[in-house]
């Protein structure tokens, strides 16, 4: 009767029954974790780019916004801020141009001109003119706008310089009617107020194509997060 060697403390009591089971299986585990590694690797990666590109095209879609593309329009905006340059040295009531109207000096006084056409002629040199032209130089949203409410505003007091003209002042006094520039700066203001609009108003092609770029963007990043989440990659 042979006598059962006693286990030393150091042996390990459980054994594989097949040692080269237990290789397979550190073998396997050791392939599957570069690659599900690489494969995290790969995804953080794309969503870092994907991050970066999206930010490229926020920040294009927002430079494009912010500018306007007047196209042919701005031949009639050039050419209606000339006129308003021309009706300055025109005749607005009697012998009063302009720019007598502009600085109210004595010939404008003694014309009697009213309150509305100083208003008037100042709306269309710094709206009318001024902004029209930094808007048309810079092609900025944002001065476009400001030309665009500006020259609304002295479309209003143009039609009130009119009839302030025609309607007798304090005393009865019946002072000279329009004068030709007074007319002539007032249609130049309104058609230029109404292409101003259409021009701010326009969505142009680059607008729409950056728009469209940015939400197939979008939804692609959004697919492959989904197929991520669900194990279909």
């Amino acid at each position: 009767m042979t006598e059962q060697q006693p286990t030393g403390p150091d042996e390990p009591r459980d054994r594989p029954e097949n040692p080269e089971d237990e290789a397979a299986q550190s073998d396997t585990a050791s392939e599957q974790a570069p690659e599900a590694n690489e494969e995290s690797m790969k995804a953080a990666e794309n969503s870092q780019d994907f991050e970066a590109f999206r930010a490229d095209l926020e920040a294009v879609e927002r430079k494009i916004a912010g500018e306007i593309d007047p196209g042919m329009r701005a031949m009639v905006v050039a050419g209606s801020v000339f006129v308003l340059l021309a009706t300055l040295v025109l005749p607005h009531a009697g012998k009063t141009r302009g720019f007598d109207v502009l600085l109210y000096d004595t010939v404008a006084q003694s014309d009697h001109i009213g309150l509305p056409s100083r208003v008037f002629v100042w709306f269309v040199v710094v709206f009318g003119i001024g902004f029209s032209m930094l808007a048309l130089i810079t092609r900025r949203w944002l001065l476009a706008w400001i030309a665009v409410a500006g020259s609304a505003v002295g479309s209003v007091f143009g039609v009130l310089s009119i009839w302030h003209r025609q309607t007798p002042g304090l005393g009865n006094y019946h002072g000279a009617g329009p004068g030709i520039g007074l007319i002539i700066a007032t249609i130049a203001i309104i058609v230029l107020t109404f292409h101003w609009v259409r021009v701010v108003w326009a969505r142009t092609s680059v607008q729409l194509a950056a728009e469209e770029q940015r939400r197939s963007a979008e939804a692609h990043a959004e697919e492959q997060r989904r197929r991520r989440l669900f194990g279909e990659d």
